[in-house]
């Protein structure tokens, strides 16, 4: 594949160290500061509770209106709801495809124990973050389920279903870290995180793109992977065929709840809101991921070419619903991405200077005025018009 070619800066097996009978895990729970973390020590008290870093780009947790969301649902209130739809997407979703398929071997713990180096890091921050991820949707999911069981049982148990999707997710990838000796407290996540607000149809936008950009993800990786094995360096990548299945579903039903709500697709603000969504999504993956190239050179993938070759597939799978999309196969938009990693960077490096805080917000300000200056500029590029409310585009199938 053109777009995901090996690279060889990083070889996945660089030693293979054998971790001491007896060795503790750590509990790992998330910052609530932007501040840079402290060193960490060579050699880590076993039991030693470590932070995650959380700024701008770490997986947020979300809450809205839930009882907005329960009068949009509400049969009642909306006679023209076409329950027959969601009736054959709930079929779907109980038929539990991946039911048997998050079945551990002891590949895991052997394949960690070979991972070393920087690496070795690499993998802990790709398992919490996701973790993170999946844990988020799974709490936004079993919420939605529960308020909407009274006004639309169906929509309710479907979101009650793809919580146990993504707690079933977020379960594999914590046992994971497990392998590395390591473990999210997942119970003082839910407790201590700040949740962000989004309205109903914010939630739509937002949660339909992170679905259908988590599967081409999972899918690209995993296609990558069978075709150069001597990268696949860690089991958990194996899972990424079926597993993507799960975000392909997940994206279909947001596909359905928005026809379903067509005010959220037929006017000049969805449109405007569309295109919003569209670029936040797609700038975040892609700074996130250059901030971590090792770990996409460590499986043999070229990040920047990853990312474009995700963000352009998934904006054609999005110009299905979404009634305004950007060009993101416009070579100016990916020039617009790189500029903003370049001021990104010099952000960071600002973070991580000995100034007083005083100094390095000054310093800040002229960088973060061009990103923004970067930002509108993408924002601002001519749209494409797209999107049907022809649900026929939209039914419930397998993509690969």
């Amino acid at each position: 594949m053109a777009l995901v070619k090996p690279v060889s800066k990083f070889s996945p097996r660089i030693g293979n160290p054998r971790i001491p009978v007896g060795t503790r895990f750590s509990t790992v729970r998330m910052s609530s500061t932007a501040a840079p973390p402290p060193a960490a020590a060579k050699n880590p008290k076993k039991g030693q509770k470590q932070e995650i870093q959380e700024t701008l780009l770490t997986p947020r947790f979300y809450t809205t209106d839930f009882d907005e969301m329960e009068q949009l649902f509400n049969t009642e209130i909306n006679k023209k709801l076409n329950m027959d739809e969601f009736e054959a997407l709930l079929q779907e979703f109980k038929t539990d495809f991946n039911q048997t398929h998050f079945v551990r071997n002891k590949e895991f713990k052997e394949a960690a124990d070979k991972i070393d180096g920087p690496l070795r890091q690499i993998f802990v921050e790709f398992l919490e973050r996701s973790c993170t991820a999946e844990f988020s949707g799974f709490l936004l999911y079993k919420e939605l389920g529960r308020r909407l069981k009274k006004t639309n049982p169906i929509v309710a148990e479907i979101f009650s279903l793809m919580s146990r999707d993504e707690a079933r997710h977020a379960g594999f990838l914590n046992k994971g870290l497990s392998d590395f000796n390591l473990a999210l407290d997942l119970g003082f996540l839910t407790k201590a995180r700040k949740y962000t607000f989004f309205k109903p149809k914010f939630i739509f936008y937002a949660t339909y793109l992170s679905e259908k950009i988590g599967y081409w993800r999972y899918i690209t990786i995993y296609r990558h992977l069978k075709e150069n094995p001597e990268y696949q360096c860690y089991p958990i990548f194996k899972y990424f065929e079926n597993w993507c299945q799960d975000e392909n579903r997940h994206g279909d039903f947001f596909s359905a709840l928005m026809k379903a709500q067509p005010q959220f697709l037929n006017d000049w603000k969805a449109k405007l809101w569309a295109r919003f969504f569209c670029l936040s999504v797609y700038v975040t993956m892609y700074l996130n991921d250059c901030q971590r190239t090792a770990f996409y050179e460590g499986i043999g993938l070229d990040t920047k070419e990853f990312d474009m070759h995700v963000i352009i597939e998934t904006n054609r799978t999005t110009a299905r619903i979404f009634p305004a999309v950007l060009d993101v196969e416009n070579p100016e938009f990916k020039r617009k991405l790189d500029r903003m990693v370049e001021i990104n960077e010099k952000i960071l490096a600002v973070g991580q200077t000995d100034d007083i805080p005083l100094v390095k917000n000054l310093k800040r300000i002229p960088l973060i005025a061009a990103l923004a200056s970067e930002l509108l500029a993408a924002y601002l590029m001519k749209p494409i018009e797209s999107g049907s409310v022809d649900f026929a585009d939209f039914e419930p199938r397998l993509v690969y």
